[in-house]
């Protein structure tokens, strides 16, 4: 992702905390219903505070396509999740991403250079049609690129109706960018991750597969993954049940397959947070998702004991680029009539392929 952010006004660098949080407030005000604000679960406290809603990146984006008397959606997120907010609104709703250098390490692992490359090759070889689903976390060009080639896009909460719908449709399913969620969703479906499945490897010919092995596997998986949940590992579910045996484990479903089938239970960031919410007083939960959330999980639920499953800052830094100032900002200068800053436009090109996919996924969700 090209990355072309500017320096923050010397004069908004140099606000206290106190006083970014005064401008943000009056500018909220000021420009009412015209402007939202979208936070992830991951976004720092001083975000969330002034998010209209928080949410994982389809639940937002699904919001601002419903709102359609707000003229602009500042998207707190990373990049991925304003393409998909500016594919789904109207097109005299405008988006920003606050910080342009806000992207997703797991998107940028799907290029879709690579991605059709490896489809070419793939299709020179699969035994039968292929269907290419793509986990939401994905640039717009590969939404585009799957909607086109008569795929889908799944959310890590409906991804196992979205493989089995895919199956139905062709002999292979090739899965991006994400290999522990395909994994990890696969084996749910019963599939066997030694006889079923294979890991393609993009800098290599064919995956670095054998051509014969790759005609036998249903499942494809691009070999991507999230750099924050693979922080999280066995060994570390296996030492706080020595510690404490009563401790619930839960993790998302990015994390790889060894932790999830140690974990107690697997779900979404929603899912995640409604099954610790639901839990009894004095419960204990170790849970294996990004910093922020836990945390702020933790304070929402003082009559139980909530803690990251890693004991070391696990911080999806990208997402943790967006601040109070770079909201501030933003906010400033639509009230006093400069513009909508660092504005994410996605062409109508890429837009009418990602939107079939899209499509597909709401149909199934």
């Amino acid at each position: 992702m090209l990355v072309l952010q500017e320096k923050l006004p010397e004069d908004i660098e140099a606000m206290s905390p106190a006083e970014l949080r005064t401008l943000v407030y009056q500018c909220k005000s000021q420009l009412g219903s015209s402007c939202v604000i979208l936070g992830h679960h991951y976004q720092k406290d001083e975000v969330i505070e002034f998010s209209d809603v928080i949410g994982d990146s389809l639940k937002l984006a699904r919001f601002a396509r419903d709102h359609k008397d707000a003229k602009y959606i500042v998207f707190c997120g990373v990049h991925f999740m304003a393409e998909t907010a500016d594919i789904l609104t109207s097109p005299q709703q405008l988006v920003s991403l606050p910080d342009l250098n806000a992207g997703c390490d797991m998107a940028d692992m799907a290029d879709i250079t690579d991605v059709e490359d490896a489809w070419a090759q793939g299709e020179s070889i699969a035994d039968g049609k292929i269907i290419p689903v793509t986990y939401i976390n994905s640039t717009a060009a590969l939404k585009d690129f799957v909607g086109r080639h008569g795929g889908v896009i799944c959310t890590s909460s409906n991804a196992q109706a979205v493989i089995e719908w895919a199956l139905k449709q062709g002999n292979h399913v090739f899965f991006f960018p994400d290999q522990h969620l395909g994994r990890n969703i696969a084996k749910q479906l019963g599939f066997s991750p030694d006889t079923d499945m294979i890991l393609w490897d993009p800098e290599q010919s064919f995956g670095g597969q054998d051509r014969d092995v790759l005609r036998s596997r249903k499942i494809w998986l691009w070999k991507g993954h999230c750099p924050v949940h693979a922080l999280f590992t066995l060994h570390q579910i296996e030492r706080i049940r020595a510690e404490d045996p009563a401790v619930q484990v839960v993790v998302h479903p990015e994390c790889a397959m060894e932790v999830v089938d140690a974990a107690d239970d697997v779900g979404s960031t929603e899912y995640i947070i409604k099954k610790v919410k639901a839990g009894s007083p004095g419960s204990k939960w170790a849970v294996g998702t990004e910093k922020h959330l836990v945390e702020r999980l933790a304070a929402e639920c003082p009559d139980k004991t909530v803690f990251s499953l890693n004991r070391f800052s696990c911080l999806c830094a990208t997402m943790n680029r967006i601040s109070l100032k770079h909201l501030a900002w933003v906010l400033r200068d639509l009230r006093e009539g400069r513009g909508l800053r660092n504005q994410i436009t996605v062409s109508e090109d890429i837009s009418r392929g990602a939107i079939l996919a899209l499509d597909r996924m709401f149909q199934l969700s």
